[in-house]
């Protein structure tokens, strides 16, 4: 075999094996709040049973709840003194925003992705579903990253690191670690 068709076998492998090992997500959605999550999705065991079917952001009281992808209201108002929002999204997937101090959005509203819903309280629930199903929207809500940037010494005021990426999914192929020398 030649050197070349080696190396190109070779570099075939690599790029086969790289994209068999992350996750390929659709979107990677800007989380609906600013906060950090507090309470974790947890599948309940049966449709009665205990769980958190979405994810709970610890917020301060007034800030703006932000759609997460385009779509139509289909609820808006409060049930057991909860005021909530959801959206159903163009694939059928609705998206709830829920423990709203209020909402900016009526039923048959057409939102589109970052628009304001609402207005958030000390905590917003977040959830996702599909049909019946309720779905965890942790991998699809992206973390923010920032790009390095070296300070300088000799007293010139750093550049601006800009706003940030969203990533979704994990960063490192799984049984890998990454190592620092």
């Amino acid at each position: 075999m030649s050197v070349r068709r080696r190396v190109l076998a070779s570099l075939f492998l690599v790029v086969v094996h790289a994209g068999a090992t992350q996750p390929v997500l659709a979107e990677c959605w800007q989380p609906p709040v600013a906060g950090p999550v507090v309470d974790p999705f947890r599948a309940p065991a049966c449709p009665w049973c205990p769980g958190n079917r979405g994810v709970e952001y610890s917020t301060r009281p007034g800030g703006l709840v932000r759609a997460v992808r385009s779509g139509t209201v289909t609820f808006s108002g409060a049930v057991a003194d909860t005021i909530y929002v959801v959206v159903e999204h163009p694939d059928g997937v609705r998206a709830t925003y829920g423990s709203l101090a209020s909402t900016w959005v009526r039923r048959g509203d057409v939102v589109v992705a970052r628009a304001i819903v609402g207005v958030s309280g000390r905590r917003v629930h977040f959830g996702l579903r599909d049909g019946r199903r309720y779905l965890d929207p942790s991998p699809r809500l992206g973390r923010p990253t920032y790009p390095v940037r070296l300070v300088p010494l000799d007293g010139t005021p750093p550049r601006s690191v800009g706003p940030p990426r969203f990533v979704c999914g994990r960063r490192w192929p799984v049984g890998t670690r990454r190592r620092f020398r």
